[in-house]
């Protein structure tokens, strides 16, 4: 095994975690395979450069004598630079080969079941003499509570996306279109010192601001209109994600209704946020309200979700989330009423979960008060 630099210490008490919570599965020495980008970042911080290609850009795997990225010559540089507390393999083609030459693995290999493809899998039973076996849990599991310095990289984001948000609130008018809207905000996150934006940003405005992620284009932005603009900063991996609908003008009497009822779905749903309290009974909040405003059959989508290395993570917040929101947690509350051929209108905000109930991450005041 060729010489390795010492471990960074946050990776070295993350690989401590994985293995505790290995143990506790009645996994205490395996063979693993980690095919999620986020997890191979989260555990060994790995980071290609290429985000077009990143679902494809690379492995680990952490057997009980070594830890190593296997990718191809695209990030020799990268890997060696990103992690060097683990070996680098290159290898071009099969993965399951490379493998079989480089390691004489004796036992099971665990893999992440949901982001190892059908042809993955194949290529790894063709090549490996040794029983392939799912993982019995989400290894992002080990994500949900977030440390201090990544909840701190979490807020340089969202500050990032509320300053390219005021920026657009104070220009944005009629005569706009959807697209060149979404190019500010999106030029406006590198201005600021994103790397970029987390996910494509969502710009839709009067009968399109009913389409929950509708992709902005070149419909030009009406006075009286309602614009749903869903977007969020990527800074050293870390994302944010927040919605606002702004007013073209003067609005109508019924848009300012569901603006109102949503906004109060949302404020309500933050005080039933906290510990001890599951996704599903805070979603039940939120949903109720707009229920008994008479627009229940409306709002189509969960309240919100989990926000870190990826945009949209656990816990979820939804009708099927069972579990208790674990402290550290980082999540958005973004109710939502879509009248179809109408408008519509989704706020969102950021809050982490602590011991008492929540710290609201937001710092802006784009609002209205209708």
């Amino acid at each position: 095994m060729p010489c390795l630099g010492a471990l960074d210490p946050v990776i070295q008490d993350r690989l401590a975690k994985l293995g505790e919570w290995l143990k506790k599965l009645g996994l205490p020495r395996p063979n693993i395979l980690i095919s999620s980008p986020e997890n191979r970042r989260f555990f060994s911080g790995f980071t290609p450069t290429d985000p077009g290609i990143a679902e494809s850009s690379g492995s680990l795997l952490i057997t009980p004598r070594r830890r190593c990225i296997l990718s191809d010559p695209r990030f020799t540089l990268a890997a060696k630079e990103d992690s060097p507390g683990f070996e680098f393999i290159l290898y071009g083609g099969s993965l399951g080969r490379a493998i079989a030459q480089k390691f004489s693995l004796s036992s099971v290999l665990w893999y992440e079941p949901k982001y190892l493809t059908v042809s993955g899998l194949m290529d790894l039973a063709q090549n490996l003499r040794v029983d392939l076996e799912p993982l019995p849990k989400d290894l992002s599991d080990l994500r949900l509570a977030k440390t201090d310095s990544e909840l701190t990289l979490i807020k340089k984001a969202l500050a990032i996306t509320e300053e390219a948000m005021g920026r657009l609130w104070e220009n944005l008018a009629p005569g706009w279109t959807e697209g060149q809207a979404a190019l500010f905000l999106d030029s406006a996150f590198r201005e600021l010192g994103a790397s970029g934006s987390a996910f494509e940003t969502i710009v839709a405005s009067g009968p399109r601001a009913a389409l929950p992620h509708a992709e902005p284009g070149d419909k030009v932005i009406k006075k009286g209109e309602l614009v749903v603009i869903d977007c969020g900063a990527r800074y050293q991996g870390y994302a944010a994600d927040i919605t606002r609908t702004f007013a073209a003008g003067s609005l109508k009497d019924w848009q300012k209704k569901i603006y109102r009822v949503v906004r109060e779905a949302q404020v309500k749903a933050l005080e039933a946020l906290g510990p001890g309290r599951t996704g599903a009974q805070v979603d039940k909040v939120a949903r109720d309200h707009i229920a008994e405003a008479g627009y229940g059959d409306y709002f189509g989508h969960s309240l919100g979700h989990g926000v870190g290395l990826a945009v949209h993570e656990g816990p979820s917040l939804s009708l099927r989330e069972t579990r208790q929101l674990p402290v550290g947690a980082v999540v958005t509350i973004e109710p939502g009423i879509y009248l179809p051929d109408q408008g519509g209108v989704r706020l969102e905000q950021m809050a982490v979960i602590t011991e008492d109930g929540h710290e609201l991450l937001n710092h802006d005041r784009h609002f209205y008060d209708f």
